[in-house]
Parts: C-alpha cells; sequence; structure tokens
C-alpha cells in the first residue's frame, strides 16, 4: 500500500481520519504562499500536461521538475496562491478563443496533473481489481468554464496502450452542478451522465473518486454513489486531477490537497 499526501487543511485532515483511521503517519503544516506548488503538494505521483506548447503536443512537465519549494511553476497556468497557498489550476478558454494547445486525441485545452510512477516519473497505471486505488482531493472552483457540463476537475483514465478514452470524468459548471460521467465500451464517445448535486462556485468541497476490487465509486463531501462500468471490463486506469476545460471561456480551479492511496 502506497500513501501520498499533500499538507492538508483542516478539512481534509479531518476527512481522511474518518475514512482512514488505520493510518497514523499524517502531514503536518499549512500551505506556504512563499512556496511553488511542489513545496506544498507530494507531487512525486504526478506529471503536469499544460495548454501550451504546440498543436498536439502540449507542454509536459516532469515530476521531477514540479518537487519542492522551488519547484516549477508558471503564474499564467500553474501556481502557489499569494493568500492561502492554493494550488491554482488555470485555462484560457479553447484552442479558438485562446490560441492554447490540445492533446492528440482531445478538442479542449487543459492544466492537468497526470499520475505517473513516482519512482521513474514514467506513466504508470493500475488494475481496477487490486485491493485499492483511491483519489481524494479538497478543492474550490472559482471559474468553471462555459460548457454545459463544465470544466473536469478530476478522472479515471484509461491506460494509454489500452484507449484514448477515460473511465470517467467528474464535471463542474459555472451554476455549481456535479456530475459524473462514465464510458460505456472503451472506444468511448458513449458516457453516460450522473448528477452528483450542487455546490455554489467559490464554495470548498471535496471529492473522491474510487476504482478498486471492481467496483467504481464516486463521493462529493462524503456521499457516495457506486457507478455501473457497463462494458468497459476493468482495463488498467490512473488518475488525473485539475482543470480540464470543456468550453470556450477560462476556467480556475484552486486545490487545498491530494490524497493518492494504491
Amino acid at each position: 500500500m502506497v500513501l501520498y499526501f499533500s499538507k492538508p487543511p483542516v478539512l481534509t485532515r479531518l476527512l481522511a481520519f474518518l475514512l482512514l483511521t488505520s493510518y497514523t503517519s499524517w502531514p503536518t503544516g499549512a500551505l506556504n504562499p512563499s512556496c511553488a506548488p511542489g513545496g506544498n503538494f507530494d507531487l512525486s505521483p504526478w506529471e503536469l500536461q499544460l495548454p501550451i506548447g504546440s498543436t498536439g503536443s502540449p507542454e509536459t512537465i516532469s515530476s521531477a521538475s514540479l518537487q519542492g519549494c522551488s519547484g516549477w511553476e508558471n503564474f499564467d497556468y500553474f501556481f502557489t496562491e499569494s493568500g492561502d497557498g492554493a494550488l491554482v489550476m488555470k485555462v484560457p478558454g479553447s484552442p479558438a478563443s485562446a490560441g492554447c494547445v490540445t492533446t492528440p486525441n482531445s478538442l479542449h485545452c487543459r492544466t492537468e496533473l497526470r499520475e505517473v510512477d513516482p519512482s521513474t516519473g514514467a506513466a504508470a497505471s493500475w488494475s481496477p481489481n487490486a485491493a485499492t486505488n483511491r483519489l481524494i482531493v479538497e478543492l474550490v472552483v472559482t471559474v468553471a468554464d462555459n460548457s454545459a457540463r463544465g470544466t473536469v476537475i478530476g478522472q479515471i483514465h484509461i491506460d494509454d496502450s489500452i484507449s484514448s478514452k477515460p473511465v470517467c470524468e467528474l464535471y463542474y459548471n459555472s451554476n455549481g452542478d456535479i456530475s459524473i460521467g462514465v464510458e460505456q465500451t472503451r472506444s468511448g464517445g458513449d458516457e453516460v451522465f450522473t448528477s452528483l448535486g450542487n455546490i455554489p462556485i467559490g464554495t470548498v468541497f471535496t471529492y473522491e473518486l474510487e476504482y478498486y476490487t471492481g467496483l467504481l465509486k464516486v463521493a462529493i463531501n462524503g456521499n457516495f454513489q457506486t457507478l455501473d462500468t457497463y462494458e468497459l471490463d476493468a482495463p488498467n486506469s490512473y488518475f488525473k486531477v485539475g482543470n480540464y476545460n470543456q468550453g470556450s471561456s477560462a476556467s480556475d480551479v484552486h486545490v487545498f490537497s491530494i490524497y493518492l492511496e494504491h
């Protein structure tokens, strides 16, 4: 079992304690506004995908470059908020509206963390039939994009060697509506959406994504739902966290803690 923590504020520390009382080692200390995100968050299991670079080949920042108080940051896209120390992830809009760039299999721009092997920094994935695969994120969306379902703030993605599609995407729109889309097949394009309630813009909340022992689950502020995985048949997968813009207007996501467990 491997655990990765940021330095969480009280809400996430309490939530994690309630969910995972068997663990005795907890990070301490508040987020430091003077550090780059890598000084406040354990970014060893993540690389960063950005909305800049060349078409079909956006810039990617390695795990090693992100780590530490002097790690990589860019005040247009990925940086520490000067007041509360949150990790800020911004996207300016779409390729048409803002000139940003996308990955080869997407029409949308992103500032998004992608899970990697923390020992090598290489792309990694895991089996949904394993004992534990859990992601808990505490965040606030200060600006959601203008698409109907909104910005994707978290994903479970199928291993790239198997498919270019996600298992599921967690959406947050400008009305504060949260929904999750689950693909029915590995070829994609057939997401089934489930409404998860409403959290007003600018309100801090916590989401959790789990995919283990063959079961896909999502929770908003601790309220769990188990989701059908249709014909996906438990493909190897990986987590993503951040701001995957689905519209043509800007979006802005602030993260206070990230908890990853395998």
